[in-house]
């Protein structure tokens, strides 16, 4: 049986930031030991009799399905909780919902709008709240992202990740995530949808500590030239359709093609969090080509989630 850490037990994940370098490491480690079982058909039951409830106040398929999966593959059970069916619906508090939850659940995954609102479920629960994403950040997706970046290239440490379009939450996690491991990170964007200046300043100072860089630019081209890793996302974010048409304005020119791909290293790998609308940020030659590592980032998300529910679930 896997041996894992257990000072992490109880802890929550509402955003990247809350988590050392250190155990960050511990969970991909971790991850990777997970993924490795699971590829061999090993039972690995971490969480016998563990319950997760998962409360969706947005869409979704690859965050449902993979922490409905990786619960199941722990030997736990997890529940699909829409806020339409709770009577979060009807007007009972956060703090309400969260102290009654609690009593029932071993952990709560909340994937809502506001990241207050994830913060304030947590500050009233008694079992960890994982952020499956918000607005503002979305740390479960920068768990596969490191994943993959360090499966496929050996490293993270020096890695220079271009990151173009909308400095969305994707962004914002991977971009911080990104500095806790000395990498090089530039987010390429019109000046209008940079990442919010106060994730950007955090970033900056801790690549600084970690020997990585934090750079803003409105030139893709320049972005990704000597760039390891490409990365891109949706133009149009949930809650977000009525600004659809400006958006494709202000965006055109930041989409990941073959002409631009070819401007990046030789062994660049492009990564795409899904779901992609092709034409727009990506083309499907690109997403399904020899340089994308979409699919497998795809799939981490199973595996780094596994590792974050079996480390601070109790």
């Amino acid at each position: 049986m896997v041996a894992v850490a257990e000072h992490l037990k109880g802890r929550n994940f509402t955003a990247v930031r809350d988590w050392s370098p250190e155990d960050l490491k511990t969970l991909l480690a971790l991850a990777a030991e997970l993924k490795a079982l699971q590829r061999s058909r090993e039972p690995h039951l971490l969480l016998p009799g563990r319950a997760l409830g998962m409360i969706f106040q947005k869409p979704s398929t690859r965050t449902r399905v993979s922490f409905e999966v990786g619960m199941s593959q722990l030997g736990g059970t997890a529940l699909h909780l829409s806020a339409s069916d709770l009577q979060l619906g009807r007007g009972e508090t956060l703090k309400d919902t969260a102290m009654v939850l609690s009593r029932y659940l071993d952990a709560i995954v909340i994937r809502t709008f506001a990241q207050a609102d994830v913060e304030e479920l947590a500050r009233h629960s008694r079992v960890p709240v994982i952020n499956g994403l918000t607005d503002a950040s979305h740390p479960c997706q920068a768990l596969a992202d490191l994943m993959t970046i360090r499966e496929r290239l050996g490293r993270l440490s020096g890695v220079r990740v271009a990151y173009l379009g909308d400095g969305n939450n994707v962004c914002a996690s991977l971009m911080l995530a990104g500095a806790k491991f000395g990498m090089r990170f530039v987010a390429a964007t019109p000046m209008a949808y940079r990442p919010e200046p106060a994730t950007v300043k955090l970033a900056m100072r801790v690549a600084v500590q970690s020997g990585g860089t934090v750079e803003l630019t409105d030139d893709a081209r320049a972005a990704v030239r000597g760039s390891d890793v490409l990365y891109t996302d949706v133009w149009t974010s949930m809650g977000q359709e009525d600004e659809r048409e400006r958006r494709l304005r202000d965006l055109r020119g930041f989409g990941i093609d073959e002409e631009l791909v070819a401007e990046a290293g030789p062994q660049a790998i492009v990564l795409h969090c899904l779901p992609a609308h092709y034409g727009e940020e990506i083309t499907e030659a690109v997403l399904h080509g020899a340089r994308s590592a979409v699919w497998d980032q795809a799939e981490n998300r199973l595996h780094a989630q596994k590792a974050l529910l079996a480390l601070v679930v109790r």
